[in-house]
């Protein structure tokens, strides 16, 4: 038996299910989750290796008009993963209606080189009659290579999702791994950590704020049974900073009670969390402090 690997874009709209279908996926929780928009700004890649094959899966930011600086990093994210990648899987949100914009998008990216496959996300919250409209209109375009009605949080079909993406796949004779066998993604566990916190403040916080926040890991150091951590949260007016701290700096402690919760469940020891908010105007503006902040191109 021959062996097969290749990069995988996981490609769609805001909130279509990516980092919750590649959390699913690799059994690792190696994207962040939440129900705001722009949620994922960098490429993310989850390692799933099964016997002879390897799958690296890579989280892509949502698809959305770009306003600022941060916005174009992020759709450039998008367009770099699906030019260096084996296979696209374009992910639609099966609990919204399909509007023409999405069936355009998925015309586009046949016309390409790489095989694309669709899938329909969150069935779970739906009945077949919702589906079938959607299945009809997509059987319609020609070049895609399969249409996967998915749920990932009831794990339904990701097996039907693994077996047509390795189907596509050029099978070789020597071993041809990009990544080590127990490696489950291409992140350090510094930029995870980052991750967890952003991931807390989109679900503390409301409105425009979350989307303003930048997270800097000013200090990471591991013992045997410690780990001290911390970390600038950087947002874009002062006014914000004293939301994101709240009264007798309640929010802020609350923050960093889940933010720490999660970061000991990574790293498997006790850990010592420091916050500190800071506030940098206008920095989704500067490319040179999106790029001080991790966005590199």
């Amino acid at each position: 038996m021959g062996y097969k690997s290749g990069y995988v874009s996981l490609v769609g709209k805001a909130n279509a299910g990516k980092s919750t279908l590649i959390n699913a996926l690799i059994g690792e929780k190696v994207a962040i989750v939440s129900p705001k928009p722009q949620t994922t700004r960098n490429n993310i890649m989850g390692i799933l290796t099964k016997g002879n094959n390897q799958l690296v899966f890579v989280d892509t930011p949502g698809i959305h008009l770009t306003k600022n600086a941060l916005d174009k990093y992020m759709m450039k994210n998008v367009r770099s993963a699906i030019g260096g990648s084996d296979i696209v899987v374009y992910l639609i949100d099966g609990s919204k209606k399909l509007v023409d914009d999405e069936i355009k998008y998925v015309q586009n990216l046949v016309e390409k080189e790489n095989p694309v496959v669709v899938a329909i996300t969150k069935v779970d919250l739906l009945n077949y009659e919702k589906v079938y409209p959607m299945l009809s209109r997509l059987a319609n375009i020609k070049g895609i290579k399969e249409i996967i009605p998915l749920s990932s949080l009831k794990k339904r079909n990701l097996d039907v999702l693994e077996n047509a993406i390795l189907k596509l796949l050029p099978e070789t004779q020597e071993k041809n791994f990009i990544f080590d066998e127990d490696e489950y993604t291409d992140k350090s566990l510094k930029f995870i950590v980052a991750e967890i916190a952003r991931e807390k403040a989109l679900y503390l916080y409301d409105e425009e704020i979350p989307h303003g926040l930048a997270i800097e890991v000013i200090k990471f150091e591991e013992e045997e049974n410690l780990a001290n951590i911390d970390i600038d949260i950087i947002c874009e007016r002062d006014t914000h900073k004293a939301i994101l701290i709240g009264k007798r700096g309640y929010k802020l402690k609350e923050l960093g009670e889940l933010a720490r919760k999660d970061m000991e469940n990574l790293l498997g020891k006790k850990v010592m969390l420091k916050l500190f908010v800071k506030a940098k105007k206008n920095w989704r503006d500067s490319p040179n402090q999106i790029t001080d902040f991790g966005y590199i191109d």
